[in-house]
């Protein structure tokens, strides 16, 4: 198979960004409490013995156009990992950790590219835009971040994002820390700005083909009245007032690793055994600049 590698770096993006555009689906802010009596709610729960946070990283190494009859298609050789991390009242302990790389592309007859330092087995992807490819790379990801850390006990199972691939796991929270949607009205703002440390809103349902109970906690904090905000997520496949058992003892036990400004630039909403996971799963992924002219070399 004849490819060449784009010589605009990765880092600056696939001549087109990686961003996908955001929907709003329904969602019923009653279901725990009516919108006009809603406010700040202390936990009526212990923070658990044992959390397990799951998390992945992934990285375009290099672009590259894959010579077709009709001319050259895009793809993208990526590099992406997964890890678990076990954190108990006394101690933190990676327990999963997959490291994965691949050729996302739609080229029907692609061929796996091989170099000295990594190879990158071909990953089908359903279209070739650059956003397309974009979110291959993010679904194999999740696919992994899924598959780390399943034999482990823990109390509880905080995923670093949307639930997504996740869903399957018993006990597992969504944890979305950079908010792309606005899923309450400009009467509840008030609400959010005046949570206090270890306060969660109400619960809300948020419909649509994977509906999820949902509900802000504030874990520490931040700049402005917004400020050290994130948004949990877990199934609806539950009567409301487990979900609103579960939400309490999430929103109890998670301002225990909040970050601070010092040592993540993320703070607080990054947690500290996350942050600690993305710099162990990022290493293992390798010198990106290697990897690239590892590249350019197998391409001549």
């Amino acid at each position: 198979m004849k490819f060449s590698v784009e010589q605009w770096q990765p880092e600056y993006g696939v001549p087109a960004g990686p961003d996908l555009p955001a929907a709003v689906p329904p969602v019923d802010l009653s279901v725990e409490v009516p919108p006009r009596g809603w406010g700040p709610i202390r936990p009526d729960a212990e923070a658990v013995e044992s959390v397990l946070f799951a998390d992945g990283v992934r990285r375009v190494d290099a672009s590259v156009w894959i010579e077709v009859d009709q001319g050259s298609r895009l793809g993208l050789c990526a590099s992406y990992a997964a890890g678990a991390v076990l954190c108990r009242a006394d101690s933190a302990e990676i327990v999963g950790c997959r490291v994965e790389r691949g050729l996302f592309t739609a080229v029907s007859d692609a061929q796996a590219i091989s170099t000295r330092h990594a190879r990158y087995p071909v990953r089908p992807t359903p279209g070739e835009s650059p956003e397309e490819l974009w979110l291959g790379i993010q679904n194999r990801m999740a696919d992994l971040e899924a598959e780390v850390g399943l034999d482990v006990e823990a109390d509880l199972v905080v995923v670093d994002g949307p639930l997504s691939h996740h869903r399957a796991l018993p006990r597992a929270v969504g944890y979305v820390k950079t908010q792309h949607v606005r899923y309450l009205p400009d009467e509840l703002t008030p609400v959010l700005a005046g949570l206090p440390v270890g306060r969660r809103t109400p619960l809300f349902l948020v419909g649509g083909p994977r509906s999820g109970f949902s509900w802000y906690v504030r874990i520490g904090s931040g700049g402005g009245s917004l400020g050290g905000l994130a948004r949990c997520e877990i199934t609806a496949d539950r009567e409301v007032a487990e979900a609103a058992r579960l939400a309490d003892r999430v929103t109890a036990t998670l301002p225990r690793f909040a970050s601070k400004e010092h040592k993540d630039p993320r703070a607080p909403q990054n947690l500290y055994p996350v942050g600690g996971l993305e710099r162990v799963l990022r290493h293992r992924l390798g010198d990106q600049s290697v990897l690239y002219r590892s590249l350019r070399a197998a391409a001549i």
